[in-house]
């Protein structure tokens, strides 16, 4: 008795196995390039409101190790750490808890408090930089929200603009040119890293 595979024409099935294959590196193709132009949007965001942007980059943390930055930025108040999450959902966090948690259509996670290691990058940054302001921010893209209140080092990409962009450019070059030299050497300490999201 034949099998239905063995009925089916040979090229009929190479044809079907190449579309396959085809759709399969359309959709690849595809959310690489949504990838690639929600982080290009993101940088595009963050230099309206800086005057320099480095990202991805390891310093030294003062212990004969390295600590990862995704984001430094030279602003009008001196230099703004970001710590980038993409977690979409409800976060439930707050200054003194351990874990925050989240919640989404399918599920329920805890992750660690981003803002112990935030204070570990700011300190990295500041033995550098120590005659510049330097704060920090733990960054979180527009999918995620904070129904409870946000805790006190977090920020919103959608409302980055609000908090720290100039309001003109132009009369702040003075005020941020002071910290240049410290920013240049920030720059010259910092090495790429290979622990940059993609």
């Amino acid at each position: 008795m034949e099998s239905s595979l063995e009925r089916i024409d040979p090229q009929v099935l190479g044809w079907s196995a190449g579309i396959l294959a085809l759709l399969a590196l359309l959709v690849w193709a595809y959310l690489r390039f949504r990838r690639f132009a929600w982080r290009r949007s993101l940088l595009n965001a963050l230099r309206r409101v800086a005057y320099d942007v480095v990202r991805d980059v390891l310093l030294p943390d003062g212990m004969d190790g390295q600590v990862h930055v995704d984001f430094l930025l030279l602003t009008q108040r001196g230099i703004l750490v970001l710590d980038l999450r993409e977690i979409p959902g409800l976060i439930f966090g707050g200054d003194q808890m351990d874990q925050w948690t989240v919640m989404t259509r399918n599920r329920r996670y805890t992750f660690e408090n981003p803002q112990g290691p935030l204070l570990d990058r700011i300190a990295a940054v500041k033995q550098i930089a120590d005659d510049v302001p330097v704060e920090g921010r733990v960054l979180f893209t527009t999918r995620s929200r904070f129904p409870k209140g946000r805790p006190r080092s977090v920020l919103m990409l959608d409302s980055i603009r609000a908090e720290y962009a100039p309001m003109d450019k132009a009369s702040m070059q003075d005020l941020v040119s002071k910290f240049k030299p410290a920013w240049e050497r920030l720059k010259a300490s910092a090495r790429p890293s290979d622990m940059a999201r993609r």
